[in-house]
This record gives structure tokens, sequence and C-alpha cells, in this order.
């Protein structure tokens, strides 16, 4: 039942303040304007009887003589396949001009999967980037981030993961999204041919901040429905440091004591909440989830990313316009590298890394002006052919083509008894050049 009240309190900013009773945090409301329009709102606080709006749109032409009619739910998107190829702001309203979105209402922000639904991750997704399928494998239902300084081609890297998985159902949720940025994950779906499914949520940096704190739980909430309905959903979330930021600004509006660096207490908890959603749900289908944080000055210690770290399984890091063989990681690489991929697969990455390491090395010898040996001339050319055709973010080829390239450049730089991987390896795929 729907609740009128004709009276508000207070008006700061977005927020509105209403005495009110019976109303539920998080609970939707329409404030009915004297012109007859209205702008939606939704419940952040009650103390008592003082209930605190934040509205999603501009409060300008609010007055204190307007109504607040609280609606009895909370903030809906509306899942179903009339989604696919559309593109949505961060209240699940069309922005493309397309026609209204038919389907089923669904609340957002809802706990995350039972665990007793849940199965062990164990299925590789593919993504043809060498740095991600040969040495951090990305796992169905995996919760990773992508740790970058600003000004790193972060959505360049999400758009060539978007056009080359093998997901059923892609969803980008957009926050604090420069209006090219915006455009160009669009000219990018419509280029790749991957349109017709992808759904995007858009919140740009204009908007209001609350639009981009709900772009994450629209996104997820409608990954959850298509799950659901035995889909393999890749969501994509950019920028998570922007979302971390329209928390900080909301509540600092509401004259809460920040905890970390001007950031609410509840920052792990908002962002575990969220990325608790990826799941392999057992008999259906799976979420994974890949995001991007920004670190401000390139410090991990930053609460964003330092909070992030404890909650995903494991981390890529984007820097000089490729990924770190050293700094990423994927926790449940093992659950598919020689499981799931090829017996070798263990083997040749972890030989590329140590030796593209030692080539590290070799470098600093031959800047330092020493006289460079023989196995550091075979280092150098071998971390020329590695940065070229593994750390390029512009190779596309499937892994078992990366893991045969990682046979060639070995070969080429070393012999086979320098390498250090087992004799039936090399005996099987050591190639004759």
């Amino acid at each position: 039942m729907q609740k009128v009240y004709e009276r508000i309190v207070d008006i700061k900013g977005n927020l509105l303040s209403v005495t009110a009773e019976d109303v539920g945090l998080g609970e939707l409301a329409k404030v009915k304007k004297r012109d007859g329009t209205f702008t939606f709102a939704s419940v952040l606080r009650i103390e008592g009887t003082t209930v605190t709006l934040q509205a999603f749109q501009d409060t300008r032409g609010i007055s204190t003589g307007d109504h607040v009619i609280f609606l009895g739910h909370q903030v809906k998107a509306t899942a179903g396949d009339d989604l696919l190829g559309r593109r949505m702001n961060g209240i699940g309203e069309p922005i493309d001009g397309g026609p209204k979105i038919a389907g089923r209402e669904i609340e957002v922000g809802q706990p995350s999967f039972n665990p007793v639904r849940r199965v062990v991750p164990h299925q590789m997704v593919r993504t043809n980037i060498p740095m991600i399928d040969v040495f951090n494998c990305l796992v169905k239902s995996q919760k990773i981030p992508i740790f970058s300084t600003p000004g790193e081609p972060y959505n360049e890297l999400l758009m060539r993961i978007a056009n080359q998985t093998d997901a059923d159902i892609v969803i980008i949720g957009g926050m604090g999204l420069r209006y090219d940025d915006y455009l160009s994950f669009i000219d990018n779906a419509e280029s790749a041919g991957s349109l017709e499914k992808t759904v995007m949520f858009t919140h740009l940096a204009t908007d209001p901040p609350v639009e981009c704190i709900l772009v994450p739980d629209m996104a997820l909430a409608v990954a959850e429905e298509f799950a659901q309905h035995d889909k393999d959903v890749l969501v994509l979330l950019t920028d998570m440091s922007s979302f971390a930021d329209a928390n900080k600004e909301v509540l600092i509006s509401m004259d809460q004591i920040p905890s970390n660096r001007g950031y609410p207490g509840s920052l792990y908890s908002d962002l575990a909440a969220r990325y608790e959603k990826a799941v392999d749900i057992e008999g259906s289908g799976s979420i994974t989830l890949i995001t991007v944080t920004t670190m401000p000055g390139g410090d991990v210690t930053h609460p964003i990313p330092d909070n992030t770290g404890y909650i995903t399984e494991g981390q890529f890091y984007l820097t000089g316009g490729c990924i770190d063989p050293f700094g990423s990681l994927s926790r449940l690489k093992q659950q598919v590298i020689g499981e799931v991929t090829r017996e070798d697969h263990g083997h040749i990455a972890n030989t590329l890394i140590r030796l593209y390491a030692e080539s590290k090395k070799s470098r600093e010898r031959r800047s330092m002006g020493f006289k460079l040996s023989r196995w550091d001339e075979k280092l150098l050319k071998f971390s020329k052919f590695f940065e070229d055709e593994m750390m390029n973010l512009e190779v596309n080829v499937p892994l078992e083509e990366a893991l045969d390239n990682g046979w060639i450049m070995l070969a080429k730089c070393f012999a086979a008894d320098e390498v250090g991987i087992k004799q039936s390896l090399v005996d099987k795929y050591w190639p004759k050049i």
C-alpha cells in the first residue's frame, strides 16, 4: 500500500528529510512536484520518524510542500531478453531511444546466492589474451579486479574481453564514465558484432551520485536473472573507485564521520556485497565478475584497492599499457591449468615467467655498463619476444596457439636443456626450428 506525506522537513543537496512511519531502508518513493512531474528517491536512513531520502535526479523545483509517495518496494530492474542490445541509465531507464523494456520486474540489492547451490569453480573463461589465458586464467564464477593507474587503457581491455569471451551474455556497468568512453563501448559492441548479447547500464560523470551507486546492483540483479535461466554471464564494471567515491559523497552529505581517508567504515561491506554475486549455480548458469579499480597515484594501499584485495580472488595489474606479469595473480588458476587445459600449460607458463624475471637482471647489468655473458644475451633476446608476443595487449590468439608460441620463443633463444622443463614434455612439444 502506498503512503503519501505532504510535507518535506528539509532539503539539502540531493537529500530530502520527511517525517514518516512504516517505511524501510532502500524503499522507493516518488516526489510529486507542483507542476505534476515526479522525481524518484530512495530511503537512505531512518532515525525514529525522520526518514532521509536520496533523490535520483536534481532536486531543483522541489519545495517543502510537495508530496512524497512511498511505493512499498525497493528499486527494481526489468529482466528479460528484451534487455539484450539495450542501454539503460543507473535506475534502469532506457537511454538509447528505444521502446520501453518488457520483462519481469526484480528487486535489486538482494542477498547473494545460497552457498549450498554454488559449484566449485572449475571451468576456464577464454579471452584470447595471452597474459590472462596463459599466466592467470580467468575461471568461470571468479571475481577479479583490474588494478590500474588513471590513464591506462583499462576500458579498452574490458572491450577486448567483451568481444572475445565465450560467455552467453555480457553486462557492462559504467560508473563515472566520460561521454567519449560511453560512446566507445557502444561503437566497440557494434563493430565487434556483440551488441545482440550485450546489456549496458551507464552512469556518466555528470549524473547524480546515487545512480552511480545503483549501477552495480542493476547489472548484477539482471545477471542473476539470466544465470538462473542457464546463461553464462560476464559482468564488467568500470570503475569501482567511482562507485566508492559516490558512496563517500552521499554519506558525507548525511554528516557521517569518515573512517579511512574520507571513506566510510562500511566500504568493505559495500564492495563485498557486490563482488560476492559472482557464482556458478548448480544445474544452471554462472556469473563471472571483472571490475576496474583505479588507484590514485598508483597507491595499492589506498582504501579502495586495499579492501578489494581481501574480497576478490586475485587481481590483474595494468601498468605501462600491459598486464604486469609479476603483480598479477589468479587464485583460481590452479583449478584449470593442466586440469582442463593442455598438460604443458603450467610448465610453460612458469618457465616463461622465470626466464623473463631473469632477463630483468640482465637489463640492469646492461644499463649499468657491465659486460654481458652469453646467457645474458639469450635472456635479452627472449625478453623482446616475450613482450611482443605475450605482454602486448593487441595480441589475439587462442590459448593453445599461445602455448605453442611460448615453446617457439624458447626454442629460438635457448637450447632444450637450458629451460628447466622435464624431458617428457620437451620431447613432445619442443619445436624444430
